[in-house]
């Protein structure tokens, strides 16, 4: 087998130019495809991670009954959410778990009544920096990094609500002016109450700040009727695209509770990460698919340039099988060398684009979620999927060298060597 491998290896570079085409087509397919997966890392990171940051969390956690009751935004206290707490904390993976309230409820001025998300919080929690993983360092909520005007909410501050750029606009509303809160507490009694417009937060999506005002979580139970209760805890993990695995792990800890990863409550979120997915799978495939071309031109020429030297092998009784074999071993040493080359340059490229990134405030507009990229996304080192990639590279160059190494196993030596 050293010998096959020996003139295998020598074959390959007796075209060297030839050889270098193939190679540079191959590394630059594998670099591309990194390059790939490290945007939609990026991407994810940037839109996913900042999506979870404002829509509440990787995982939610409600008491039972909350799901089939959604839709009417019910008020259901979780039954002991400080036990709750701790459980989620005791995972491995759980950075954070923070109590909430969300209910429903209106908003109104002169301007009209506007219906609207009302959630209660503890704004020194979710206004605490993440300790670990991608957004290390920023506060727990987007909301807290994004007050535009005025300030964040405090715990004891009292009848004071925090809305969003887009609501202030409908509103003709600023820091300081007073508008009415109506909502139901949890006997379904309507409930109301003037508060102080505290601060202006804009994260670039006016729908989603038109729709959702925030509340101190003492002045949500004191409003709603949930004394030193909750209705939803807001767990948060080190690593995204984690939450099945957490929520497989801490469901059987809290039995009688609703675990839930977001893509139950954000589908439409999940719908757009899988688009991405899909074109990776089809980018690759064109990709792979022209390097497998390439490879297979490469070796049936070099077939039919080598039918003398055939020839001559299978006089020197060399078998069908081993002549097959040796061009065989020749589509696999340009698939290893292509996919290392390819790893070094997918490696230099992500590494120029995740310290430089990638401006896409321009594409902003194309989405509520794509609005969610501050300005540049950094793409990742593009890691994640380079093994079955280099391998398929590998496969396919050796795949594609089967057809050429049949057509020069079945040359017959004595016509093989009069070939000119």
């Amino acid at each position: 087998m050293l010998l096959y491998l020996r003139l295998a290896w020598r074959n390959i570079w007796r075209h060297k130019r030839r050889t270098i085409n193939i190679l540079l087509a191959m590394s630059l397919s594998l670099g591309m495809m990194m390059w790939y997966d490290g945007l939609i890392d990026g991407f994810n990171n940037a839109i996913y991670g900042n999506a979870i940051r404002v829509l509440g969390g990787n995982i939610q956690i409600h008491a039972a009954g909350y799901r089939e009751k959604v839709d009417s935004n019910p008020l259901i206290p979780l039954t002991d959410d400080a036990a709750v707490v701790q459980a989620a904390l005791a995972q491995p993976d759980v950075i954070s778990a923070t109590r909430r309230i969300q209910t429903g409820g209106l908003l109104s001025n002169r301007e009209g009544a506007f219906g609207v998300s009302i959630i209660g919080i503890d704004p020194e929690a979710e206004a605490a920096p993440i300790k670990e993983g991608n957004d290390a360092g920023k506060p727990l909520s987007l909301i807290a990094q994004n007050i535009k005007d005025g300030e964040w909410l405090t715990a004891d501050g009292g009848d004071v609500i925090l809305i969003g750029r887009g609501m202030a606009d409908v509103m003709d509303v600023k820091v300081g002016d007073r508008i009415t809160m109506v909502g139901s507490d949890i006997h379904k009694q309507n409930r109301q109450r003037t508060m102080t417009v505290v601060g202006i937060y804009d994260i670039g999506i006016p729908s989603l700040e038109r729709q959702t005002v925030y509340i101190s979580l003492s002045e949500a139970q004191a409003l709603f009727g949930l004394d030193g209760q909750s209705t939803e805890i807001q767990v948060n993990i080190k690593q995204l695209g984690e939450e099945d695995k957490v929520v497989s792990a801490l469901a059987p800890a809290l039995p009688g509770y609703e675990v839930e990863s977001w893509n139950k409550n954000y589908p439409e979120l999940e719908t757009a990460i899988n688009s991405k997915g899909a074109a990776m799978t089809i980018f690759g495939i064109i990709i792979i698919s022209i390097a497998a071309i390439g490879i297979l031109n490469l070796l049936l020429m070099a077939v039919y340039e080598r039918t003398r030297e055939i020839g001559l092998l299978g006089a020197l009784g060399m078998k069908p099988r081993q002549i097959a074999t040796l061009f065989v071993l020749e589509g696999a040493l340009i698939g290893l060398v292509g996919a290392a080359a390819g790893v070094v340059v997918g490696l230099i490229i992500n590494g120029i684009s995740a310290q430089v990134g990638l401006d896409y405030t321009a594409y902003a507009s194309m989405s509520d979620y794509m609005a969610l990229i501050n300005s540049r996304i950094y793409p990742s080192m593009g890691l994640q999927n380079l093994g079955w990639r280099a391998g398929t590279v590998v496969i396919i160059s050796t795949l594609a060298a089967f057809i050429p190494a049949r057509e020069a196993s079945h040359r017959e030596p004595a016509e093989a060597l009069h070939y000119v």
